[in-house]
């Protein structure tokens, strides 16, 4: 058996639906033309005009009489012999309806009428070789000639008054249906594909997509090179969070040491700046931790009332003074997230603490809108100018752009929040507060049981 490969399937579809195309063309032609004149039969009026005419014209000047009615459709002639229903292709239709129209017309002239098969009439083959396309007639003329009128369809039909191109027109239905079903069955493999794409999970075990012994050899390569990049992804995420997880326990480990070697620093000053530097190293490590299970989805799942942990993050900064303050609606008491609580509790510190660090304030409203708990924090700040919140959420972007740690922080804060909103399915916006200042709302989903 010949295994096409894809590009030659996908253009054996494409040259079959042409074909299809070509075909449909034809029939609608035939259509087009009038099949109502399956064949067409002279009015017996006119037939007696014509043999009227030609009985009173002498014998010199009837042939112009004949080119002058003779047209595509319409063909007529003298032959001397006698008449005569003719060769076995004509089929007599005697007493028939035509028969008494054309004897009420021409009286008592000898005349036959007969259905004539297109064949007879033209050497030229047709794919149908019993249509009836033709019908003809013989009258003697009282001066000893017999007049032949032949009327033709202006198109070839068939003995029922269909088309001759309709059969083809059938088949290739048939074969463009055969061709659709070829199609979707080369397409099935790459929407599984798709489909496994979007359910990969880079955290967890890999799915392997089926193979499909049917198809095209270059999806089956495709299919298990996707197989192959599943597991490389798998075991390289394993080995990225292992080795995140060593180096933040020895860098932890090493941190100690060093916050023990700094107390013994003599000059205070000097002492709190060193201790300040070793914290901020140790929260950004967590946070890139942090950030890190959040992007592999690794964060912890559990019901946490965000309510709760707003609240503690407001107290624990009221209590050292800072100018913070916290509306609560009704709706929002209670309220629960499913989620991982050390992540959340990093996504409003890390708003609380820029608000305070960058605004001079922070002002926390926390409500219930269409679903989603809405934590809006805003400060007393300049704002965030338009053209870069967006940019502001990504890692290492900050609007001083010294990257001084005396004058802020590395630029992670932000990015930080925002992966953790997302992995549990929120948003974060950055606006306006109506006093002034910035506003950084945060909206996550609230978990429902039902």
């Amino acid at each position: 058996m010949i295994r096409l490969n894809f590009a030659a399937r996908i253009a054996t579809i494409v040259a079959v639906g042409v074909m299809v195309a070509w075909i449909g063309a034809i029939v609608l032609y035939y259509w087009s033309q009038g099949l109502e004149q399956q064949a067409v039969r002279p009015p017996p009026s006119q037939i007696a005009a014509l043999v009227e005419v030609l009985e009173r014209t002498p014998s010199a000047d009837r042939q112009g009489v004949l080119d002058a009615v003779t047209t595509r459709s319409l063909h007529a002639r003298l032959e001397k012999e006698d008449l005569q229903v003719g060769p076995g292709d004509r089929t007599d239709l005697p007493k028939s309806e035509a028969w008494q129209a054309y004897a009420a017309s021409l009286g008592d002239r000898h005349f036959a009428v007969a259905s004539v098969l297109a064949a007879a009439l033209s050497p030229a083959p047709r794919p149908f070789a019993g249509s009836a396309n033709a019908f003809e007639i013989r009258v003697r003329l009282r001066t000893g000639e017999t007049l032949v009128v032949d009327a033709r369809s202006p198109i070839a039909v068939t003995e029922i008054g269909l088309p001759l191109g309709l059969g083809a027109g059938l088949l290739g239905t048939l074969i463009a249906f055969a061709a659709l079903v070829v199609m979707f069955r080369e397409t099935r493999p790459l929407a599984r594909l798709a489909a496994a794409v979007d359910r990969m999970d880079p955290a967890g075990e890999p799915v392997p997509v089926p193979k499909a012994p049917g198809s095209a050899p270059e999806i089956q390569v495709l299919i298990a090179a996707f197989n192959r990049l599943q597991a490389r992804l798998s075991h390289l995420l394993r080995a990225r969070m292992a080795m995140l997880g060593g180096i933040s326990h020895d860098v932890r480990t090493f941190a100690t040491r060093l916050r023990l070697r700094v107390d013994q620093i003599p000059d205070r000053t000097e002492r709190d700046r060193a201790i300040g530097d070793i914290s901020d190293m140790i929260r950004l490590l967590d946070d890139g931790i942090l950030a890190s299970r959040a992007g592999v989805g690794e964060l912890a799942e559990e019901l946490v009332e965000f309510d709760e942990i707003v609240r503690a993050e407001v107290e624990d900064k009221r209590a050292t003074g800072a100018p913070i303050d916290l509306r609560l609606a009704p709706e929002a008491s209670g309220a629960v997230v499913l989620g991982d609580r050390l992540a959340l509790r990093r996504v409003v510190g890390n708003l609380v603490d820029n608000a305070l660090k960058y605004g001079c304030a922070a002002h926390l409203s926390l409500a219930v809108e269409a679903g989603r708990l809405v934590l809006a924090v805003d400060d007393r700040g300049p704002g965030i100018p338009s053209h870069m919140r967006d940019i502001l959420l990504e890692p290492f972007v900050r609007l001083e752009g010294s990257r001084n740690r005396r004058t802020g922080g590395a630029g992670l804060g932000l990015a930080i929040t925002r992966s953790l909103v997302e992995a549990h399915g929120g948003t974060v916006v950055i606006g306006d507060a109506p006093a002034g200042g910035a506003r950084l709302v945060v909206r996550l989903p609230v978990f429902n049981a039902s």
